[in-house]
């Protein structure tokens, strides 16, 4: 369910400090990764001429790794630097490298370039000739190379700092970087791709969301042991009903609609009731169009009220951001986007997975920190990032379809954290089978197929 590791700049640190503490000599790890890059880089360019820029630190000296490699696979490669080698390893790796090196300000373009100049510990902006002369050197190129991250980016803000090119690449080193996961850094590289060095990542860490490993119903399985959804509806029918058309069809057994509207058109296998029924439930989804008056905070303190696991989307967050935000009892799930997230929660330090990881810390819940870079997040530390979905889900509803997700799983596995992942994972699934300029609507009849490639 999640996959690699996020690593902040201070993580990373400290797993190299110990592979060298266990004897690992820092220029044989340089090598490991740059020799690695350098396989990836044939991959995608193959014997395209290259130009490597090398800056005057660690990644400079993997760019100067991966310059000879190149050379040693029969690439043609040139390399342009900044100034002198000023580390240890960098140093090892320019005088291995033997060839000429250029000055990056007025060495020639090439098909290929490799970006090489600084990598995850940059902490100011590059001067404005210098960022302006990559940005030149990247757009001329047809492939565009970043080493761990764009030159820049600032890797735990996971933002730039001076101005960056759009990079075709992005080779990570080791761990994925919060930079590689979150906006706005991560839309300057179109792919991204990992190269795995032997680092022994912590175990608080954050990590990629992988697919999940879902299960079909048991053979004993019924309506009830499968789990009985209940939505709550309110002032705009619609949401609602876009929900438990979701959790209808996420494994859910049975989907109440609690609703006293008749007009919207539903499927015949979920039940209408204009009662808070609750009976049997295992999950309740509310929020979906729930509207914001006294009416529907009367149906959200009720439903707060039976004790039951609760998904808490749109007005509900709203609702209980107005009225404070421990009126949410756990085991329950939130999911907010950005401006609810603020509403809620309130400003927080650091990048989006601090701020998601100290909320669901905070409150004791589950918050799923929506957005181009979702963010899933548990009270006990564990933290998974979605990968890019389709930009096309940035229209109304496909939220709706995301909370009814999330209640149909926590329903069938009790787990508000594996529930939320599988929601988020099945919900960016059912977009890329959608294909272009879909509407939420159309998410529903695509469920089951992003479902069944879980199973």
């Amino acid at each position: 369910m999640t996959g690699e590791p996020i690593l902040s700049v201070a993580q990373m640190r400290a797993a190299e400090a110990a592979l060298f503490a266990a004897g690992v000599d820092p220029y044989a790890l340089m090598v490991r990764a740059g020799e690695g890059a350098a396989e990836l880089i044939w991959r995608i360019g193959h014997a395209r001429e290259t130009l490597v820029l090398c800056g005057p630190g660690n990644n400079g000296g993997d760019g100067f790794v991966i310059a000879r490699a190149l050379r040693d696979m029969g690439v043609p490669v040139r390399v342009a630097a900044l100034g002198e080698s000023r580390t240890e390893s960098s140093r090892r790796a320019r005088a291995h490298w033997g060839g000429s090196v250029e000055d990056m300000m007025t060495a020639a373009p090439a098909p290929q370039l490799v970006d090489a100049l600084f990598g995850i510990g940059l902490t100011r902006g590059l001067d404005g000739d210098i960022a302006g002369r990559l940005c030149d050197l990247a757009h001329a190129a047809q492939h565009s190379i970043a080493i761990d991250v764009p030159s820049g980016v600032e890797s735990d803000a996971a933002v730039a700092l001076s101005r960056v090119p759009a990079f075709t690449h992005c080779i990570a080193l080791g761990a994925w970087k919060p930079a590689h996961l979150l906006m706005p850094a991560r839309q300057f590289a179109a792919q991204h791709g990992l190269i795995d060095i032997g680092i022994a990542p912590p175990d608080e860490g954050a990590r990629a969301l992988a697919t999940p490993h879902l299960e079909a119903p048991a053979a004993d399985s019924h309506k009830y042991r499968r789990g009985l959804v209940a939505v709550v509806g309110g002032a705009m029918p619609g949401a609602a009903s876009l929900s438990a058309e979701a959790a209808a069809r996420a494994g859910a057994g049975y989907v109440r609609l609690l609703t006293a509207d008749r007009a919207t058109p539903i499927s015949h296998a979920i039940v209408r009731s204009n009662m808070l029924d609750f009976d049997r439930a295992k999950a309740v989804l509310v929020g979906p169009g729930l509207g914001r008056d006294a009416a529907a905070w009367e149906r959200l303190a009720a439903t707060l009220k039976t004790g039951l696991p609760i998904v808490a989307d749109a007005d509900a967050l709203w609702l209980l951001a107005e009225r404070g935000q421990g009126d949410l009892p756990p085991p329950a799930i939130a999911t907010p986007h950005g401006g609810e997230f603020d509403h809620l929660f309130g400003d927080e330090t650091g990048n989006k997975i601090d701020h998601t990881r100290a909320a669901a810390a905070r409150c004791g819940i589950v918050v799923v920190h929506k957005g181009p870079d979702t963010v899933i997040a548990a009270p006990d530390g564990r933290c998974a990032v979605a990968p890019p979905a389709s930009t096309w889900l940035s229209t109304a509803g496909t939220g709706d379809i995301l909370a009814g997700l999330c209640v149909a799983r926590l329903a069938v596995s009790g787990d508000p954290f594996r529930a939320a992942c599988e929601a988020v994972w099945l919900h960016g699934e059912a977009a890329r089978r959608a294909g272009p300029a879909f509407v939420a609507d159309d998410l529903v009849a695509l469920i089951p197929a992003a479902l069944g490639g879980a199973l």
